[in-house]
Order: C-alpha cells, then sequence, then structure tokens
C-alpha cells in the first residue's frame, strides 16, 4: 500500500469515527485484502482441518470492532485492533471447539525476530493467549507491542507510531517481551 493510499485510509477512519457514514464505504474497499491477508496469516498457524476461513474471521472481527467505540488513530492503529480482535475470535472459536488443555499436543511457538508472524503451523492459539494475557499482568506495554508486532504484522516503525513510543524503545520492548514469552511456551 502506497503512501498516498494509507494517508487515504488514516483520513477516511478519522472521517467514519467522527460520524461519516459514507467514509465507512469508501475505507472498506482500501482495508479488505490486507484485512483478509492478515487472516490468512493467523489461520495458517492453526491446526489441520480448522473450520474457520479467512473470510469468516475478517467479518467476524469487523464485527467486534464495529461493536466498540474505537477512536482510530490512524491505519497503523486500525490493523492493530483487527489483529486484537482477530486473536480474540481465534481463542474463542478454540475454546469452543473443545481444544486440548494446556501442553497437551501443543506445538512450540517461535517468535523468530527475522519475522513479524509466525511461520510454525498448529500453534496453540490458548497457550499463545494466556501467555499473552500473563505478560499483560506483567507489562501491557510489551502485551500490545507483540500483538501488533505478531498478529498484526506491523513493522517497528508502525508500531512505535501506534503507540507513540520511539523505535528504539519498541525494539528492546520487542527483544524483552519475546524472550519472555518463549520462556513461558517452553517451559
Amino acid at each position: 500500500m502506497g503512501s498516498e493510499q494509507r494517508h487515504d485510509v488514516t483520513e477516511l477512519l478519522i472521517r467514519w469515527r467522527n460520524g461519516d457514514q459514507g467514509a465507512l464505504d469508501q475505507v472498506l474497499p482500501l482495508v479488505y485484502d490486507e484485512l483478509r491477508r492478515l487472516a490468512r496469516r493467523h489461520l495458517r498457524n492453526e491446526p489441520p482441518g480448522h473450520t474457520l476461513q479467512s473470510t469468516a474471521l475478517v467479518h467476524e472481527a469487523f464485527l467486534r470492532m464495529m461493536g466498540q467505540d474505537a477512536q482510530w488513530q490512524n491505519r497503523a492503529h486500525f490493523f492493530g485492533i483487527a489483529a486484537q480482535m482477530m486473536r480474540r475470535v481465534l481463542v474463542d472459536h478454540a475454546r469452543s471447539r473443545g481444544a486440548a488443555k494446556r501442553g497437551e499436543g501443543a506445538r512450540r511457538v517461535t517468535l523468530d525476530p527475522g519475522i513479524a508472524a509466525p511461520q510454525s503451523r498448529g500453534v496453540d492459539v490458548q497457550a499463545l493467549d494466556e501467555a499473552l494475557s500473563s505478560l499483560g499482568k506483567l507489562d501491557p506495554r510489551q502485551e500490545k507491542i507483540i500483538e501488533l508486532r505478531f498478529f498484526a504484522g506491523l513493522s517497528i516503525e508502525d508500531t512505535s507510531e501506534v503507540l507513540h513510543l520511539s523505535p528504539a524503545t519498541v525494539k528492546r520492548e520487542w527483544a524483552t517481551a519475546r524472550a519472555w514469552l518463549y520462556r513461558e511456551l517452553t517451559a
């Protein structure tokens, strides 16, 4: 997405936030493909036979986003919230399907510093969600950084923009949070 289109998305999100319902009709085509890519990235990590499709994940996450009174700051903030909603949808879906207890058949999650999204298959989303929730109790900012980088696939720069932090702080917190999660998920 070019910088001009990113600016258009930000402008439309702000207009939508301020009550312009026509802006929603204009922004959806601009963000839909990116939301589908984000959903596919999430679903790649689900075990084989997972019944949720990327379109359904996008629609469910979007419905949840519409139910909130979100104050979109910009495009990156929008996608960060979308990633958070997708995480919640997947966790709820896993719980409703009676997913195995933590540790039972779970696969390790590798948080490789060279990538924002995981490439391994079969991530135990419940274990990851529990670990992230525990991290959030210790350091809410690190939890948010993981959500934005790992789930939304945002760059260091986009994450720093959303959280109003310097890129150096995001890099440092990202490394610390990844190490903490790795320890939690492999213990």
